[in-house]
């Protein structure tokens, strides 16, 4: 009975002192690719907004965005926007709402772009 109770105290011990040095998942608040690279979105983003014929091009952009989960496109765009990378944005909701949503992902509900 000594070396179950013995055996059981070790595993405890190891198990405690695995989980104390196990990090966490990162934060998902920094963009996770070189944000400048998102300027190809500006045409798309004009595109969208003006009134124009035809379609603005998906490859360029989108293509950027696809490998990435919803809220890293936020966060993505949201940097974008900031830093004027996107050029004029008069409406950052909407816009990136917009955009995110051409390339088929979503803003997360609640997601604000500050």
């Amino acid at each position: 009975m000594a070396s179950k109770t013995s055996a059981f105290a070790l595993f405890l011990i190891f198990n405690f002192l695995l989980f104390t040095f196990a990090s966490a998942c990162p934060s998902s608040d920094k963009c996770p690719m070189d944000a400048l690279k998102l300027g190809v979105c500006a045409d798309v983003l004009g595109g969208l907004l003006n009134i124009t014929i035809g379609t603005p091009p998906k490859e360029p952009c989108c293509s950027l965005l696809s490998g990435l989960a919803d809220l890293e496109v936020a966060v993505c765009l949201c940097t974008a926007i900031k830093a004027n990378i996107l050029g004029e944005i008069l409406n950052i909701p909407v816009d990136l709402s917009l955009l995110a949503n051409y390339c088929g992902k979503k803003v997360p509900s609640g997601f604000q772009c500050a």
